[in-house]
């Protein structure tokens, strides 16, 4: 009987080990998860565009659209704000193509809106990581300051759930004149624990992205949405970013699921970001 415990015990303990090992050993597909087939383009969408390509300081070319505000349509509501431009960085799946429903938002907002797909997805080279899609960031930067000669007071970071990550890291290093975060998570680690409680998820992780750390450093004026029925990134999550950051920032609280909320609560998502956007994007020195 002893034997055959001893003989349970090993073998239940060799095969959790096994599974830490795999979870350890494919944490980066879990977290990243790039498709290179493009859907679809703004043009099919009703929105005119224009392709770029930009290289970053390692050696890859990203891939991504550059979509320019409406110019005197009747959608475009009277406060929007014209010449200025949204930088967005898209979730953790997928490509830029799955996102022009968003994009198509902002668009009629009066925004210009670069995207641009990550190292690794869509059409850009490489592969993805933590401290390559720093990398890419930063690109992105250069792009609409050097090569457009945009103003950062100008500039509006957006971040959806992992973008947050990319978002939070050149917020919190250059001086964009708003930023929105919306569905954020605390790091990676809090994630992997949440979804992985029968893994030790924190000590595992190599991949952070530390927007909770983060936030506390960007001097621009913040907005947070989330959705309390997220059940990718739990709401809670959420709400410590928002109470880490610093002054000023405003939460909303959204309804609908992590990949929806933006377009269930459509009205009062768009009433809002544009009243904030109003508020502040424009009115801070460089």
């Amino acid at each position: 009987m002893r034997r055959v415990m001893l003989t349970t015990v090993i073998g239940l303990t060799v095969g959790y080990g096994g599974l830490v090992a795999l979870a350890f050993a494919f944490q980066d597909r879990l977290l990243f998860q790039p498709s290179s087939r493009l859907l679809a383009t703004p043009d099919d969408a009703g929105m005119p565009y224009e392709t770029v390509r930009l290289d970053t300081e390692d050696g890859e070319r990203l891939h991504g659209w550059w979509i320019p505000a409406p110019s005197g349509l009747p959608q475009s509501p009277p406060d929007a704000r014209a010449g200025h431009t949204l930088l967005f960085f898209h979730g953790n799946a997928g490509n830029i193509s799955g996102r022009l429903e968003s994009v198509q938002q902002f668009h009629q907002l009066g925004l210009n809106v670069l995207i641009v797909d990550y190292r690794g997805y869509g059409q850009s080279t490489g592969a993805p990581s933590e401290e390559g899609i720093y990398r890419d960031a930063e690109a992105c930067w250069r792009h609409l300051t050097e090569t457009k000669n945009l103003a950062p007071h100008d500039v509006v970071v957006f971040g959806r759930s992992m973008g947050g990550g990319p978002a939070t890291w050149l917020a919190a290093r250059e001086n964009p004149g708003a930023v929105i975060l919306e569905s954020v998570f605390t790091n990676v680690p809090d994630v992997g624990a949440h979804h992985y409680s029968f893994l030790p998820a924190r000590a595992l992780a190599t991949n952070q992205f530390d927007n909770e750390s983060r936030v506390s450093q960007i001097d621009a004026p913040k907005i947070f949405i989330h959705s309390r029925t997220d059940r990718v990134v739990p709401f809670d999550l959420g709400r410590r970013v928002y109470e880490a950051a610093a002054e000023p920032k405003q939460f909303l609280e959204i309804e609908g699921g992590h990949n929806d909320g933006f377009l269930v609560s459509e009205e009062v998502y768009l009433r809002t970001i544009s009243g904030f956007l109003e508020e502040h994007v424009g009115s801070r020195d460089e």
